[in-house]
């Protein structure tokens, strides 16, 4: 359990490293109920940094599967009118957002897929504007974490309830670097660690990123005209920097999504909206899924990949080395946020515009001639594992290790 000073830590640095409040702005936090505590003192460390209001977004997991189970596939395809009018006023006030990613990563297992597709598919395009305004970083946002009973016992199976919430709280403090005397310093050393790198792949403006390893993974990615790699620490469009997400650890950049080839396995499961899908493969031809099988999840990995055309492609590849504290705690997370930085990682689905140049200010026409993918979807995936060897691969030609048996050789 962390003491009372590394959870006002914790809170801080949401608040002043992740979404960068700054005075006079409004704050919404967006959570589970069981994570209540936590929000309030994200809440109260707000204020002590100038916030002008903090909003609560409440959620309810339990709740939510109770509705799934419960209510018809025509209810749960309809967004309530209050939902879409309070994220158009997120984006007409420019709040700051701190979401707390945490419950039970089954808590949706054995639901209808149907009805979870349907309410899923709903809820993308309701909320398409306010996911642009994050993904553009229109709004300064961040994401972190702690234990709730149903994840804690999912990761430590073998531990009493009590005892797997204590050693869940253990590990997010160290990977967060709340064992450190001056958490916040730590994070600017690392932070500056990982945009070396960034600037390295800049520098070198591959055309392609080759992955293979023992696992099955032979996957030629090629990445966006005038991509651009980047690292924690982005700018939002006011020109304030931010942490999207607390842990970080990778470093990632937009596919060309007409030029990725090869088949890719995943390296750990994927939870994705209360299903597991592990064990699954892959294949790509010109930029498009073309083949996938699953031996966990296969439904679950079929309705995102049906969501629409371009989730068949890919929105994102990410790099990361197999000594960052996550990958070294040897912990399955059964969550996003950790496990995919952990490990090297794709995304099905839409691009970051942020991750060309001048992106902000194109078209959706404009992006897709630079290769950008476009979709409701942005889905994580892992792929990277402790023997996998990583390729940059230059216009001309030329090959530039970047990783060996998992981890950077830059």
């Amino acid at each position: 359990m962390l003491t009372q000073q590394q959870m006002e830590n914790f809170a801080e640095l949401a608040v002043r490293v992740g979404a960068n409040l700054q005075e006079g702005q409004e704050v919404v936090i967006r959570c589970d109920v069981q994570c209540a505590d936590f929000a309030h003192l994200i809440a109260q460390k707000a204020y002590q940094f100038g916030a002008k209001l903090v909003h609560m977004q409440w959620r309810d997991e339990v709740l939510g599967r109770i509705n799934m189970i419960g209510a018809s596939k025509e209810t749960l395809s309809t967004v309530p009118e209050y939902q879409a009018a309070f994220n158009k006023y997120c984006i007409e006030h420019k709040v700051c957002l701190v979401s707390i990613s945490a419950g039970n990563p089954n808590i949706m297992k054995g639901c209808d897929p149907d009805k979870m597709q349907a309410s899923n598919l709903a809820n993308m395009q309701a909320n398409k504007d306010f996911r642009a305004a994050t993904m553009s970083n229109y709004l300064r946002w961040t994401i972190v974490s702690i234990p709730t009973l149903a994840w804690a016992q999912q990761v430590f199976p073998k531990e009493q309830p009590q005892a797997a919430v204590d050693k869940m709280w253990d590990a997010i403090g160290h990977i967060m670097r709340l064992d450190t005397p001056n958490p916040t310093e730590a994070w600017r050393k690392h932070i500056d660690t990982l945009h070396r790198r960034a600037r390295f792949l800049n520098e070198h403006n591959f055309e392609y990123i080759h992955l293979k390893n023992a696992h099955g993974t032979d996957l030629t990615v090629g990445l966006a005209t005038d991509h651009v790699w980047l690292a924690a620490e982005e700018m939002g469009q006011d020109g304030i920097p931010f942490t999207a997400n607390m842990p970080t650890e990778e470093i990632f950049t937009a596919p060309h999504n007409r030029k990725i080839n090869g088949t890719v396995v995943n390296a750990l499961p994927l939870v994705n909206n209360g299903n597991v899908i592990d064990d699954f493969k892959i294949t790509f031809c010109n930029g498009r899924v073309t083949d996938y099988t699953a031996k966990v999840g296969y439904e679950a990995l079929k309705n995102i990949l049906t969501t629409d055309d371009g989730v068949l492609s890919l929105g994102e590849i990410a790099l990361i080395g197999k000594h960052s504290p996550i990958a070294e705690s040897e912990i399955l997370f059964f969550n996003t946020l950790f496990d995919e930085n952990a490990s090297c990682h794709l995304a099905f689905g839409a691009s970051y515009p942020t991750t060309v140049k001048g992106g902000n200010d194109m078209s959706e026409k404009q992006l897709a001639q630079h290769g950008m993918n476009q979709s409701l979807q942005h889905v994580d995936f892992m792929v990277g594992t402790k023997d996998i060897d990583i390729d940059g691969i230059g216009y001309d030609g030329s090959v530039v290790p970047l990783f060996r048996n998992g981890e950077w050789v830059i």
